[in-house]
C-alpha cells in the first residue's frame, strides 16, 4: 500500500531532511476580519471595502450571512485587478444562512499575500436592497 502526503506534509514527513511547515498553511493562528455592511440600495458603481490585510497571510475561507436576500444583484470579492480573487460575481439570495465560500486559486498550499491587500465587494447586475444587513467575514492563516 502507497502512502501519500499532502503538499504540505510532504516537506515535512517524507523529506530528508525534514523541513519545518509553512505557519500559514500548517498550525498557523487563524484570524478573522469581520465586514457588516448595513443595505442601503448601493449602486452598480459602488465598491464596498471590507478588510485591509497584511502581506504573510493565506486566504482559508470567508463567510457571507444577509438578513435579506440580494435579490439579482451579483457580488464578488476581490481586490483591484482581480475582483472576483476570493468570490467570483454570483448573486445571494441566502437569509440568515451562514455560507462559506472560497475560490480554489486564492487557496492551498499556503499561499501567502505577497503584499498587503485592500478587499472589497464589487456589485453587479442591480443594486443591493434598500434595507438589511449584510455580514462578511474572512478568515486567513499566519505564522
Amino acid at each position: 500500500m502507497t502512502v501519500f502526503y499532502s503538499n504540505e506534509l510532504d516537506p515535512v514527513l517524507n523529506a530528508t531532511p525534514a523541513r519545518k511547515a509553512k505557519g500559514s498553511a500548517v498550525g498557523g493562528r487563524m484570524r478573522r476580519e469581520q465586514a457588516t455592511i448595513d443595505l442601503a440600495s448601493q449602486a452598480t458603481t459602488d465598491t464596498i471595502v471590507i478588510a485591509s490585510v497584511p502581506k504573510g497571510q493565506a486566504f482559508a475561507y470567508g463567510v457571507l450571512n444577509s438578513s435579506v436576500t440580494l435579490g439579482a444583484a451579483t457580488i464578488a470579492v476581490g481586490i483591484t485587478g482581480a475582483t472576483g480573487k476570493y468570490r467570483a460575481a454570483a448573486v445571494f439570495t441566502a437569509v440568515s444562512t451562514p455560507t462559506l465560500f472560497g475560490v480554489n486559486a486564492a487557496l492551498g498550499d499556503g499561499a501567502e499575500l505577497a503584499a498587503a491587500e485592500e478587499i472589497f465587494i464589487t456589485i453587479a447586475t442591480a443594486a443591493l436592497p434598500a434595507s438589511g444587513r449584510l455580514v462578511v467575514d474572512l478568515y486567513f492563516s499566519g505564522a
